[in-house]
């Protein structure tokens, strides 16, 4: 599947906002916010990190109308990978691009050549997600390919991860960590039994 950079660029960035939600951190991890376990966007100096690593432009000052808005919007992404009806999910990245007030325009800032920015040059962080971010989601819907947005399938793991693999075969955010552990894990028992 042939999937322009700018679009892989907001897909990522979907992924990375999903996993900071409480619910895609593993119970084992131990982190632990004022707003509750696990939570990566506890307070607006997280949002401003977020915005930071994921070089969104023009986020100006941020505040906790723009943290609960984003929160908002990473739920609405939650629900479209939480789907396999294509229909809901069309309907559901719909209305998301809609309440952002879309306006496609080419632009080249920052060192980055042409692309397209479907929010408005004013327009909260939230609204620069939900309309660049469910564009891509979008674009996965329209090639047909909504079962490539995937959740890990290791049993203490929740993240979010695009499934980019040829065959649509990845089971794991990362085969390094939940791959490899379970597959250690599966090994030893093997062994384990055969000893025992």
């Amino acid at each position: 599947m042939l999937i322009p950079h700018d679009t892989r660029i907001a897909l990522d960035t979907v992924v990375d906002l999903l996993n900071t939600a409480p619910e895609s951190e593993p119970p084992s991890s131990g982190a632990r916010t004022e707003d509750g376990p696990g939570d990566g966007l506890a307070g607006v100096e997280t949002l401003y990190d977020f915005a930071r690593r994921h070089r969104i432009s023009g986020v100006g000052t941020l505040d906790e109308k723009d943290l609960r808005a984003v929160r908002d919007v990473r739920a609405r992404f939650a629900k479209i990978f939480a789907t396999d009806d294509t229909q809901l999910a069309a309907s559901l990245v719909n209305t998301l691009v809609a309440a952002a007030g879309t306006t496609p325009q080419l632009s080249n800032h920052d060192g980055y050549d042409w692309h397209v920015h479907y929010f408005a040059p004013d327009a909260s962080i939230a609204d620069h997600l939900a309309a660049d971010c469910g564009m891509a989601l979008a674009f996965i819907v329209v090639a047909g390919e909504l079962e490539r947005l995937r959740r890990c399938e290791a049993p203490d793991c929740r993240h979010a991860f695009v499934d980019l693999s040829r065959n649509r075969s990845r089971r794991y955010c990362s085969s390094r960590t939940c791959g490899n552990r379970l597959h250690v894990a599966a090994y030893r028992a093997r062994r384990k039994e055969a000893a025992g």
